[in-house]
Formats: C-alpha cells, structure tokens, sequence
C-alpha cells in the first residue's frame, strides 16, 4: 500500500503511539495515508478506535515481525 508519511512508535506504550499518531496527521493534508508502526499490545484497539473517534479511515491493519502497521487516511 503507498503511503505518504511514515511513524515509527515501536517501544512506545498507550498512550503514546495514537498521540504521536495525531500529531503526524496535523501535518499531512485530507486525504494523505499515514504508516504506522508499533508493537504496544494496546495498539490493536487503540489505533482503530482513534480512527473513528477522530473520523479518520483505517484503510489496513497488519501483522509485521516487529509489531503491527496500520495505515491511517486521514479525514
């Protein structure tokens, strides 16, 4: 998948990876898709429900050796 922007959170725990997440999109432009990667268990349901809180879309999510990537659209 293309992506735009890239975030690497692994090592970082809830809250840190959506937090960091949020920030990255501010830069970006509607539309734009963020990579995110991260290996914090609590990743798996704070990355979705951050999508749809915010109105982002999640277009993926993916197990890697190192963790998860997920990639955000931004609203």
């Amino acid at each position: 998948m293309t992506y735009d922007a890239d975030l690497d959170a692994k090592g970082l725990l809830c809250p840190l990876p959506v937090l960091k997440a949020r920030k990255r999109l501010q830069a970006l432009q509607s539309g734009q898709v963020l990579r995110v990667l991260a290996d914090d268990p609590a990743a798996v349901i704070d990355v979705p429900h951050f999508c749809a809180e915010a109105g982002h879309a999640l277009l993926a999510s993916e197990d890697s050796p190192d963790g998860q990537v997920y990639f955000i659209r931004k609203a």
